[in-house]
């Protein structure tokens, strides 16, 4: 499955960088991206298996959530990208 995310659709930051977070959780496997920071009611859409998307306000797409992530991507393809693994 492909997900294409419109990046003229992205919250931008008073610079006008989108900000985007992603947290891995290597205990659970889950790998989150959250596309938008602002705080609002969201709905889980499951569109596969293993990937449900956040759906916040105006149907945008506001979070991927990727279940069993090792098996779909490769962390170290996400570089030049930060990102924290959680030990929580």
């Amino acid at each position: 499955m492909e997900i294409r995310i419109d990046p003229h659709t992205l919250e931008r930051t008073e610079n006008g960088r989108c900000d985007v977070n992603i947290v891995y959780n290597d205990k659970t496997d889950l790998l989150y991206i959250r596309l938008d920071d602002k705080k609002q009611d969201v709905i889980n859409r499951r569109v596969s298996e293993d990937i449900v998307l956040d759906i916040g306000e105006n149907d945008r797409i506001i979070g991927i959530e990727i279940l069993d992530a090792s098996r779909h991507v490769s962390l170290d393809k996400l570089l030049p990208v930060k990102y924290e693994l959680s030990k929580a």
